[in-house]
C-alpha cells in the first residue's frame, strides 16, 4: 500500500510539473521565433546604444534637471544590458550617470515632485546590479522624501491624481523594495495604485487624460499599464492590495484588446480608430501585454498573439539609426489647453505633432523588450 501511495505522489508531481512547463511553453511560444532584425535582444541592444550615446538635456543646457524621459529609457537600457549580460553596455550607462553623483549632483532635482523622484528608479537600478552603498543611499533617499509629508489616508503629499503618477510614485517605491527588501516601499506602492484605482479607472477599464478633458490619451494610459505592470511583477500574492490591483490591471488590458489596430498599434486617443498609431503608448501595453502572458495573469491564447503583433509592429516604427518613430510629443490636459468644448479638446488630441527619437517613445521600446527577454 505505501508502494503504491509513493507511486501515485511520484506520478502526481510529474504530472504537476508537465502541466506547468507546458503553461509556460504555451506562454513562450508566442515570443520566439521572430522575423530578421526584429528579436528583443538585437532590438534592445540598438535602443539601448542609441540612448547611452546621447547627451542628456541638461548637459545641452536645455533644462535645469534631468527628466522623467531620460530617466525612464536609462533603467530601460540598464535592465536590457543586464539581461542580455552585456557588461560593456552596462559600464557606459554607468560612467554615464556617475557625474550626477559628484560635480553635477546640482542637476538631480530637490523639488517635491512626481516626475523629478522617479529618478531614484536608476541609482536604485544600478545598485542592484552593482551593490555599490552610494547608488543606494541616492535612489533610497529620493524613496524616503516622498514620503515625508503624507495626507490623511497614507499617500504620498505629492499625489496628484494625474494619471502619469501611477507610474512616477510606484515605479520609485518598487525600485526601493527591490533594492532593500524592506516592505514599506511595497506597502506605500501598492496603497498608491489602490487609491488611484479607485478614484480614476473608468467603466470600461481604461482612464480620461483628466475629469474635465475626457479623453482615453494613449501615453496617459500607457504610464497606467506600465505603472500597475512593475508593481505586479513585485507584488506577492499575500499582499492585501494585490487583489485590487489585479483586478484593475485585468479590466484594462480586456479593454485595450478591444481597440488594438490591424498593424498591431494602438491609436493616440484609444478608442479613436481614425486617429493615428502612437508608439510609446503601444510600447508601454506590450510591455504590459507581454508580462502578463508570461506571469499567467492573461490567458497566453488569447493575449499572446495580441503581444506578439504588438511588438511586430511596434519594431516597424524603429529607423535606422534606431530612433523610435510617431512619437506624441508632450501633451498637457486638453482642457488646460484649449478649454472645456469637447469637439475643441478632439481636435487638440488628434493634432498633436509625431516626433521622432522622443524618449518618451525611446524607453517602452526598452521596456517591452526586457519583458520579451526576462
Amino acid at each position: 500500500m505505501q508502494g503504491q501511495r509513493r507511486t501515485f505522489s511520484h506520478l502526481f508531481a510529474i504530472g504537476i510539473i508537465l502541466i506547468a512547463h507546458t503553461c509556460v511553453m504555451a506562454q513562450s511560444s508566442y515570443f520566439r521565433n521572430w522575423p530578421a532584425g526584429t528579436a528583443p535582444k538585437e532590438i534592445g541592444k540598438r535602443v539601448a546604444e542609441n540612448f547611452v550615446a546621447r547627451k542628456l538635456e541638461v548637459e545641452q543646457g536645455k533644462r535645469q534637471y534631468v527628466i522623467y524621459p531620460e530617466v525612464c529609457a536609462w533603467y530601460g537600457a540598464l535592465t536590457v544590458a543586464e539581461l542580455t549580460n552585456d557588461r560593456d553596455l552596462k559600464t557606459r550607462l554607468i560612467q554615464k550617470f556617475d557625474p550626477l553623483l559628484t560635480d553635477r549632483a546640482r542637476q538631480i532635482s530637490p523639488e517635491p515632485h512626481v516626475d523629478y523622484r522617479v529618478f531614484g528608479v536608476v541609482p536604485l537600478e544600478i545598485y542592484m546590479q552593482t551593490k555599490q552603498q552610494k547608488y543606494l543611499d541616492l535612489g533610497k533617499g529620493l524613496a524616503d522624501k516622498q514620503w515625508e509629508k503624507t495626507t490623511p489616508d497614507g499617500i504620498t503629499s505629492e499625489a496628484r491624481y494625474w494619471i502619469d503618477d501611477m507610474y512616477m510614485i510606484t515605479a520609485v517605491q518598487v525600485q526601493g523594495y527591490r533594492a532593500t527588501h524592506d516592505v514599506r516601499y511595497l506597502d506605500r506602492a501598492a496603497a498608491t495604485m489602490a487609491a488611484y484605482l479607485d478614484k480614476l479607472q473608468q467603466p470600461n477599464g481604461l482612464f480620461f487624460h483628466a475629469a474635465d478633458s475626457p479623453f482615453y490619451w494613449g501615453r496617459g494610459n500607457g504610464w497606467v499599464a506600465a505603472g500597475m505592470t512593475e508593481l505586479l511583477r513585485t507584488l506577492p500574492k499575500s499582499n492585501p492590495r494585490r487583489a485590487r490591483i489585479l483586478d484593475g490591471y485585468m479590466k484594462m488590458m480586456a479593454s485595450l484588446l478591444k481597440f488594438q489596430g490591424e498593424d498591431g498599434l494602438w491609436r493616440q486617443l484609444i478608442d479613436h480608430p481614425e486617429s493615428w498609431a502612437e508608439t510609446s503608448s503601444t510600447g508601454m501595453f506590450t510591455f504590459a501585454m507581454v508580462t502578463g502572458v508570461k506571469n499567467g495573469w492573461l490567458p497566453a491564447k488569447t493575449y499572446g498573439p495580441a503581444a506578439r503583433k504588438a511588438w511586430l509592429g511596434l519594431v516597424k516604427h524603429i529607423d535606422s539609426e534606431a530612433n523610435v518613430q510617431d512619437v506624441c510629443v508632450g501633451t498637457n490636459k486638453a482642457n488646460l489647453e484649449v478649454g472645456p468644448n469637447l469637439d475643441t479638446q478632439l481636435k487638440y488630441y488628434l493634432a498633436r505633432q509625431r516626433h521622432t527619437g522622443d524618449l518618451h517613445g525611446q524607453a517602452p521600446v526598452l521596456w517591452s523588450a526586457t519583458a520579451l527577454l526576462r
